[in-house]
């Protein structure tokens, strides 16, 4: 399977199945929390999540990132998964966490060239099973920050439904989206593509760019999550309010 960059997919801010209007994900959690059977999941839902008129400065959050065997969620699988706990005033790095999965998808020559995830490094690995409990015991009623929630949701819920029959869902800020509200509103027109303008970049790397965040090595889970959540703390003190709701900002 070809690998992508999934920073490639810039032009496409919404591509997850979970976009559905979601309006009250508190109420969704009580609903999802009575009808699932994997305990661990059960346990997530029950956890609850915050209202939507919380404020930002009151609201959990984690950031987070995967590497992956590639861009399908149906046909590849998750290498590697990055978190740290965060709020909009700090970033728990203390606290954050890192596993390497085996994946059940073949690791491709062109996945390792990018992720730098070697068939050697994940001979020994775990399956996302065997973790699954402590992922989502960090994950419990804290809303998830990531960049491009093509990603990271679609990939969980596809792994999860092929391990465990049931898939997830839960509210994500995705940076990459916020980016896109500014940088995305209109299309260029002929002129200027006929001219060679390109649309501005909302790749991780050139998002942090533009609020004068450090350069990172890209396409290492933990570091990506870092990175990720350096940039939302940006976002929010450029355009947002601690009191702005949460429900402005997550999908």
């Amino acid at each position: 399977m070809l690998y992508l960059d999934k920073d490639k997919l810039q032009n496409e801010p919404s591509l997850s199945g979970q976009d559905r209007a979601i309006t009250d994900w508190a109420e969704r959690y009580r609903t999802l929390a009575v009808s699932a059977r994997h305990p661990a999941l059960k346990a997530f839902y029950s956890a609850g999540v915050v209202d939507a008129s919380t404020p930002l400065s009151e609201v959990p959050m984690v950031a987070m990132d995967f590497e992956t065997t590639g861009l399908d969620p149906h046909k590849g699988g998750i290498v590697s998964i990055g978190l740290v706990p965060m709020t909009i005033n700090r970033i728990h790095c203390a606290q954050a966490r890192h596993w390497l999965l085996k994946p059940r998808a073949a690791l491709s020559s062109e996945s390792v060239v990018v992720h730098g995830i070697t068939h050697s490094e994940i001979a020994s690995a775990p399956d996302l099973v065997h973790i699954l409990d402590e992922l989502l015991a960090q994950l419990q009623g804290k809303v998830v920050v990531v960049h491009h929630r093509g990603i990271e949701r679609a990939f969980l819920n596809a792994a999860l439904k092929a391990r465990i029959r049931e898939g997830i869902e839960f509210p994500v800020i995705d940076t990459m989206e916020l980016e896109a509200r500014l940088y995305r509103r209109k299309r260029i027109g002929f002129w200027a593509r006929l001219c060679g303008r390109k649309p501005i970049s909302i790749r991780l790397a050139q998002s942090r760019e533009r609020y004068h965040l450090p350069f990172y090595r890209p396409h290492h889970a933990l570091t990506d999550a870092i990175a990720c959540g350096e940039l939302l703390l940006a976002q929010v003190a450029d355009r947002f309010e601690p009191d702005t709701p949460v429900s402005e900002l997550w999908k």
